[in-house]
């Protein structure tokens, strides 16, 4: 496992960055295992080298941090575990219940370290952009947090170019601190941000944490042209029904079986070495349920795919709407 700054701070993460949202107990949602059964996986990353770990508090209700704290906790130290986490979406009822204002944010943070068992996350992030709340509110918010301690480092996820640079600018304009990553929509199949937030990102030296580096697994083939969908996830996950709708994804996904096919590996890896080798990009963020998932993306780590089998993966593309940000 290779180990990287994130962005232009001095913190070093693990190439691959595993994704807690498919951990957590009594879930509703039946793609999602409980801690007893993601104890291998966790247990098996850490042994691969993965250090950095990422969850929010929205995902089944607050039980993936639970499950995080329990099981990060097992494998590795506080000093050498990577901890991230999201506030905005709505998990507790009423107005104030969501959203990025000073509010919700220090109420928040609060509850994520309650349920993280932690003292401070490493990483703390605005899971999406929140319209109703001024700029100027969330960034002062999010800066009492690292001054008090609670977060050491802060990072965005799915939002517009310019609203990123806003988001930037008003951090530094007033001395407060900046966010040093963008988790952003990412993959083989949607490359949209390739236009303008990826090379916001390289130019101003934040690190690019990819969500959905496989496209909730359609790249590692979950479903397919026809309409089959192979696991439950597939079967029950409606946002992926959103997100890769346009039957040109299957080229994508087919150009990158024939490479796998003639590497020997599995097509996840392809499409998870074809990221991990893109400008900016520091760790895409794998989900795992099982341990087949993780031992993919430790080998698509040490993949290195040659420039005629990028230019095969790539040929296939077709600009797809923003999908993602809301």
């Amino acid at each position: 496992m290779r180990y990287v700054n994130l962005g232009t701070s001095g913190l070093r993460v693990s190439r691959i960055c595993l994704g807690m949202m498919g951990f957590g107990n009594d879930s509703d949602r039946p793609w999602v295992i409980d801690e007893d059964a993601a104890e291998p996986i966790v247990k098996a990353a850490v042994e691969g080298g993965v250090t950095f770990f990422d969850t929010a508090d929205a995902y089944s209700g607050g039980a993936s941090e639970v499950a995080t704290g329990k099981l990060v906790g097992k494998f590795l130290s506080r000093d050498e575990a990577v901890i991230a986490t999201k506030v905005f979406m709505p998990v507790t009822p009423g107005e104030n219940g969501g959203g990025l204002s000073r509010k919700h944010i220090l109420s928040g943070i609060d509850a994520s370290l309650r349920r993280l068992g932690l003292d401070y996350v490493d990483l703390y992030q605005i899971h999406r952009w929140d319209p109703r709340t001024p700029i100027e509110e969330t960034m002062g918010a999010l800066h009492e947090v690292v001054q008090a301690g609670k977060a050491r480092y802060l990072g965005a996820s799915s939002m517009f170019s310019w609203q990123f640079a806003k988001a930037q600018y008003t951090a530094e304009k007033n001395g407060w601190t900046p966010f040093v990553s963008m988790q952003n929509h990412y993959n083989l199949i949607y490359r949209e941000e390739e236009r303008e937030m990826i090379p916001l990102c390289l130019d101003q030296g934040v690190g690019v944490i990819p969500w959905s580096p496989l496209a909730r697994g359609v790249l590692a083939g979950n479903r397919s042209r026809s309409g089959a969908r192979d696991t439950t996830r597939s079967s029950t996950d409606s946002f992926t029904d959103y997100l890769y709708d346009q039957p040109t994804d299957f080229d994508v996904v087919e150009a990158a079986q024939q490479v796998a096919t003639g590497r020997g590996v599995a097509t996840a890896q392809v499409a998870l070495a074809w990221l991990l080798a893109k400008p900016g990009v520091t760790a895409p963020i794998m989900g795992s349920t099982k341990l087949s998932h993780l031992e993919d993306a430790l080998a698509a780590e040490e993949l290195t795919l040659s420039t005629d089998e990028v230019a095969s993966l790539e040929k296939p593309y077709v600009p797809h709407p923003v999908l993602g940000h809301f």
